[in-house]
C-alpha cells in the first residue's frame, strides 16, 4: 500500500482541499419495526405495514425490539467500538405529514455504540497505486425511519404511506476523516461489507437499506492539519449535508460537484450557508433543500414512554462470540493463507460472495493462478457486462475445472482463454469443450521437435541473427505455436528453440 494522496480542486486563487463527514442509515435485518411488531417487508402495498404505535394512535405505547438491540451491539463490535451498556431514547421534534407523531424517537445524547474506527481500503483508478487510511467512527445509534410522502399521485395533494414509519435505522456517524470523493465511496463500500458481513442490514442501496448522508466543507491546504492539531471547527469551511445517496457514483459525483460549488462561493466574495441540500442525479448538481438545523432546533428530551436502555457484560460477550468472520479478518486469512497480495486479498474479501467463490475455486489448486483467473478473466468479463456475481454464466466449480485442466498441462494459459470464452458463451464444462474442439496440448516431444526442426531448416539466416542475439529465439517460439495451432506446449517449444539454437 502506498502513502495516502491529497486531493485537491483547483480554484481561482489557488488550491482547496474538501473536508468529509458521512452519517450513514443503515435499516436493521429485522421483521418487525424498532417499536412495534408491524412488518418490514419491502413492497407492500400502501399503509399495509403499520401498527397503531406507528401511526401515532393515542394512548399507543412503544415497545423497543430486542431483536434491533442486538443487531445495533453486533454491529458496534464489528466497527471495532465501545459498547455503552446504558443508552437513552429521544424525542426528535419536527413536523412531515409523513412523521404522523410529530416526533422522531432517536437516541442523541446517549447511544448504544459509542466511538470506534475501521480501515478503509481506497483502489484508485487509472493505474494509481491503491492505498487505505483509517475513519474514526464517532457514534451508532437506533432510530425510527419516517413515513414517506408522495407527491405525483394528485396535482393537489401529497399521499402519505407510513409503511417504513417506525422501521429499526443505525446511524452510523464518522468523524471528518474523509478527504476525497473516492475515499467517501470507498468508506460507504467498507461499511456495506461489514453489516451485511454481519446480517446486520442487507446493504440493498436501490431499496434504501443503506443509504449516506454527506456533509461537505472546504478549506485551504494546511487548514485540516490544524483542525487535527486543535480540534477547532473554526479552521473547515461551513458544511453543507446532501441527503440520502444511495449509490457510490452519485456520491462521488456529488461531493465534486458540492465543493465545487462551495469553492465559486467563496472566492466570490461570498458566504456558504449551511443547509441541507438533495443531489439531482440528471442534472448533475445539488439544490437546497432546507436550512441546516443544529440539535437545539429539534427540542430534544428524554421520551417519557421509554426508560433508558441497560445492557450487560454478559448480553454483550453472548453477541461478541458469535461474530462471524469479518472483512478484515478474512482478507488476512487469505494473505497468509493463500499468499495473495493485499490488493487481490481485498478484491476477493469485498464481499462474502466473491469470497466464497474464490474459496470454492482455490480449494486444491494453485491460490494465486486462482486468484487471477477469478479477478482478471471472471471479473473483468462481467464488469464489461453489468453483470454481478450471481449472474455469472460460469459457475466456481467450472472455472476451478478450467484451471485442473491449465495445471495439468491439458491446454495452455493462451487456450484457456479460447475456452472459457466459449464456456461463457455456454457450450458447457470446460473438459467437454476441449474434448469436442480438439484443444488439447501438443505435449509430445517428439512432435514438437520435428515442428522446430522444420522451422529452424527452413530460415537459416534467421538462425544465424539468432545466435549473435538469443532474444530472437522468440521469433522461432512464435513461427512453432502458429505451425502447431497454438496447441504445442510452451515449455517445451522454448527449452526445444534454445536447445536447437545454442542458446
Amino acid at each position: 500500500m502506498s502513502d495516502r494522496p491529497t486531493y485537491t480542486l483547483k480554484g481561482d486563487t489557488g488550491d482547496w482541499e474538501v473536508v468529509l463527514g458521512l452519517e450513514v442509515h443503515a435499516q436493521v435485518a429485522s421483521n418487525a419495526k424498532l417499536f412495534s411488531g408491524a412488518s418490514t417487508r419491502f413492497g407492500a402495498e400502501p399503509n399495509n405495514n403499520v401498527s397503531l404505535v406507528d401511526a401515532a394512535m393515542p394512548g399507543m405505547l412503544p415497545v423497543i425490539n430486542k431483536f434491533c438491540v442486538e443487531q445495533a451491539v453486533r454491529t458496534g463490535l464489528g466497527l471495532n467500538a465501545q459498547i455503552n451498556k446504558v443508552s437513552r431514547f429521544d424525542r426528535k421534534n419536527y413536523f412531515y405529514p409523513d412523521l404522523p407523531q410529530g416526533y422522531q424517537i432517536s437516541q442523541f445524547e446517549f447511544p448504544i455504540v459509542g466511538e470506534g474506527e475501521i480501515e478503509v481500503d481506497v483502489e484508485p483508478s487509472h493505474g494509481d497505486p491503491a492505498y487505505a487510511f483509517e475513519v474514526r467512527i464517532e457514534r451508532l445509534h437506533l432510530e425510527q425511519d419516517a413515513g414517506k410522502s408522495i407527491h405525483d399521485m394528485d396535482p393537489t395533494a401529497t399521499y402519505v404511506d407510513l409503511n417504513r414509519s417506525g422501521v429499526a435505522l443505525m446511524e452510523i456517524v464518522s468523524k471528518p476523516d474523509i478527504r476525497s470523493p473516492l475515499e467517501a465511496a470507498s468508506y460507504v463500500k467498507k461499511l456495506k461489507s461489514i453489516v451485511v458481513a454481519l446480517g446486520t442490514c442487507d446493504g440493498d442501496m436501490e431499496k434504501g437499506n443503506l443509504r449516506a448522508d454527506v456533509n461537505v466543507s472546504i478549506c485551504k491546504p494546511g487548514a485540516y492539519e490544524k483542525f487535527r492539531e486543535t480540534g477547532d471547527f473554526g479552521h473547515l469551511g461551513t458544511r453543507c449535508e446532501i441527503k440520502n445517496m444511495n449509490s457510490f457514483r452519485f456520491i462521488q459525483a456529488a461531493i465534486e460537484y458540492e465543493a465545487r460549488r462551495q469553492i465559486e462561493i467563496v472566492e466570490g466574495g461570498g458566504s456558504v450557508d449551511q443547509e441541507t441540500r438533495l443531489y439531482d442525479p440528471d442534472k448533475g448538481e445539488t439544490r437546497s433543500m432546507r436550512s441546516k438545523e443544529d440539535a437545539h432546533d429539534y427540542r430534544y428530551f428524554p421520551d417519557p414512554d421509554l426508560l433508558p436502555l441497560e445492557i450487560d457484560d454478559a448480553f454483550i460477550e453472548g453477541i461478541r462470540v458469535n461474530l462471524p468472520e469479518l472483512p478484515d479478518q478474512k482478507r488476512a486469512r487469505f494473505e497468509s493463507d493463500y499468499g495473495l497480495s493485499r490488493y487481490d486479498a481485498g478484491v476477493l474479501t469485498a464481499d462474502a460472495e466473491s469470497a466464497d467463490f474464490y474459496e470454492t475455486v482455490a480449494k486444491g489448486r494453485d491460490p494465486k493462478l486462482a486468484a487471477n483467473w477469478v479477478t482478471q478473466e471472471l471479473f473483468g468479463y462481467l464488469n464489461k457486462a453489468e453483470l454481478e456475481l450471481s449472474e455469472t454464466p460460469v459457475s466456481a466449480v467450472q472455472l476451478g475445472g478450467l484451471i485442473d485442466l491449465i495445471s495439468s498441462d491439458v491446454i495452455s494459459g493462451k487456450i484457456a482463454k479460447d475456452v472459457f470464452q466459449r464456456m461463457i458463451d455456454g457450450e458447457g464444462d470446460p473438459a467437454d469443450i476441449v474434448e469436442k474442439h480438439g484443444l488439447k496440448q501438443v505435449t509430445d516431444t517428439g512432435a514438437i521437435e520435428a515442428a522446430v526442426d522444420e522451422i529452424i531448416a527452413a530460415n537459416p539466416a534467421q538462425v544465424e541473427k539468432a545466435k549473435q542475439n538469443p532474444k530472437l529465439a522468440g521469433w522461432f517460439v512464435g513461427q512453432v505455436m502458429k505451425a502447431t495451432g497454438g496447441k504445442a506446449n510452451p515449455k517445451a517449444v522454448n527449452e526445444l528453440v534454445s536447445k536447437k539454437l545454442g542458446s
